[in-house]
């Protein structure tokens, strides 16, 4: 009986210090979208930054040139390019709901 309550306290404590390191890596910025200086997300680029981004968003399609082109026509009207090469779009809700005439994702 003793031994049972030890082996559950043992495991509540874990359980706790799971949570904590878990909350505090959040909101130090490991771990989440926005790296803790709100690196990504709607306005967080001014638009003589946007090329940089677009180079490194575009940076390993074969597509280059497309990519390049509507990458930077949506970073001008979102102010924001969602980190890595594919995917990541919910960081930029601008750049994820734009949309082209037959509903395809207009922003790389």
């Amino acid at each position: 009986m003793a031994m049972a309550k030890f082996f559950a306290a043992l495991m509540l404590a874990l359980l706790a210090i799971s949570m904590l390191q878990t909350t505090v890596m959040a909101n130090n910025g490991h771990g989440g979208h926005h790296g803790g200086n709100n690196a990504y997300g709607p306005g967080s680029l001014k638009s003589y930054q946007c090329p940089s981004q677009c180079s490194r968003r575009c940076g390993q399609t074969q597509y280059h040139k497309p990519c390049m082109f509507f990458c930077q026509k949506c970073c001008k009207k979102c102010l924001c390019v969602p980190p890595g090469y594919y995917g990541n779009k919910g960081v930029c809700p601008c750049y994820n709901n734009w949309k082209t005439q037959q509903g395809g994702p207009k922003c790389p």
